[in-house]
């Protein structure tokens, strides 16, 4: 009988090592650790994170974690307070195949576990590594959404892997861990339809809060129900159909955290094509007034995430306007940006803003849908009011695996979402201790760095 799945990745992760991973992979994974960072401290404005830390604050634990910003709490919350914040604004790093992901949502358990554990940046690279691997290689093997299910579920997997590889511990354990958070974190897609709540950005955090703790229960010795995947009443029966994973990174195969996407701009991924499209058609248009209608030519997965609803037309909340394939174009076409200040109410509800979204129209084509997901291609087309035409169109947006982010690019990133919180100085020490993850002694001395 072939060995059940979970067993299988229960095997590679208390087998993989940090002298298995190449130069490449670790500077890609230090990359993320900045990137995440920026992304963190940028959401620390937002009331979902003052909600999550008031009830993180209420709670403590035996050794418990740090909650950036400052303050320590249980390692299950110090997850999900640090996870929220690292996915709240749209802008962490983001993979597409079958299902979308956002991997850069597991460094949270990595911080907070590596914390718990006295561990080292080397483990926290390989953990993070470990993470990535999993859920993307999940996300090649079989579509969640299409179900109607939401991608954190994966999330909670692969957050349970990184734990139980910072806990050191062994394969059987691993399995049971990993079975308890499959029976128990199937999340629904209702999180990303219609009008967006603050959820959204939270969604990924309780998974992996849920990952951690069933990692924490399988070490004490809880059994977890098996085999989680192939099971008759298992994720592949009930969430996926049958799938393959035979493939994971190591031994000449690729890691899979270097065919992920650092985002250039702070908006749901599959309008970065849209957005850069925007802006270089802005450039040949010069006067933005002079744009009566647009239309936009989109993908499948484009189309039915974050171009159908009608609520994207008329956005009421943050969330529901940095999901809004319409929105954020016209935003980057009027403004000559997409940048935090495009997701206050007071810009996606301006009048110059909605006037030329009731002229938009979003529309699906089949002929670009099979481009994805190796690219995201979008297709604008600006009727002009003398009647001219202006069209564009981007398939690889700046920060795609195929177009990517130089580090001086993700280091300017950072330091405009830090540096506004923390000055210049702790930003720098910040990006050094980032830089020279593998050297570090304690995760503490990292997330410690955080603290205002």
């Amino acid at each position: 009988m072939t060995q059940p799945l979970a067993n299988r990745l229960a095997d590679y992760a208390a087998a993989l090592r940090f002298e298995d991973l190449p130069a490449p992979v670790v500077h890609e994974t230090k990359r993320r650790f900045i990137d995440s960072f920026a992304t963190a401290v940028g959401a620390m404005d937002s009331e979902a994170y003052a909600i999550a830390r008031r009830c993180a604050l209420r709670v403590q634990g035996n050794p418990g974690a740090g909650l950036f910003g400052g303050g320590r709490s249980s390692v299950e919350w110090a997850t999900f307070v640090n996870g929220l914040l690292i996915r709240y604004l749209d802008y962490n790093d983001t993979y597409l195949s079958l299902e979308p992901a956002h991997p850069s949502d597991n460094l949270a358990p990595v911080l907070a576990v590596g914390e718990m554990t006295g561990s080292n940046g080397r483990d926290m690279i390989t953990a993070a590594v470990l993470a990535y691997e999993i859920q993307c290689r999940l996300c090649d093997a079989a579509s969640l959404r299409k179900h109607g299910w939401d991608h954190v579920f994966y999330g909670a997997l692969s957050s349970t892997a990184a734990a139980c590889k910072l806990m050191k511990l062994d394969p059987k354990k691993t399995t049971h861990a990993l079975g308890l958070a499959g029976a128990c974190n199937v999340a629904m897609r209702q999180t990303r339809s219609g009008e967006l709540s603050e959820w959204k950005g939270c969604a990924f955090a309780n998974a992996a809060r849920n990952g951690v703790f069933a990692s924490l229960l399988a070490a004490d010795g809880l059994s977890g129900p098996a085999p989680i995947f192939e099971g008759d009443l298992g994720i592949m029966k009930l969430l996926t159909g049958p799938f393959e994973l035979n493939t994971l990174g190591g031994k000449g195969t690729p890691f899979m955290i270097a065919s992920t996407y650092i985002k250039f701009w702070p908006a749901e991924y599959h309008s970065q094509s849209a957005i850069d499209a925007a802006l270089q058609m802005r450039k040949e248009i010069g006067d933005v007034s002079k744009v009566k209608s647009l239309d936009i030519d989109t993908f499948e997965a484009s189309y039915n995430i974050i171009g159908k609803y009608a609520e994207a037309w008329a956005p009421k909340t943050r969330e529901t306007a940095d999901h809004s394939l319409p929105y954020c174009t016209v935003a980057a076409l009027i403004d000559g940006d997409v940048t935090l200040a495009t997701f206050d109410r007071k810009r996606f509800t301006a009048p110059d803003v909605l006037g030329l979204l009731q002229n938009t129209k979003v529309r699906l084509d089949d002929a670009l849908t099979p481009r994805y997901p190796h690219g995201i291609p979008n297709r604008l087309t600006a009727t002009l009011a003398d009647g001219r035409t202006v069209t564009k169109e981007v398939e690889f947006p700046r920060g795609h695996a195929e177009n990517p982010m130089t580090d001086t690019e993700v280091e300017d990133k950072f330091r405009r979402l830090v540096e506004p919180h923390y000055g210049k100085e702790r930003a720098g020490k910040v990006l050094q201790a980032c830089w020279d993850l593998d050297k570090l002694a304690s995760a503490s001395d990292l997330v410690k760095l955080l603290d205002l």
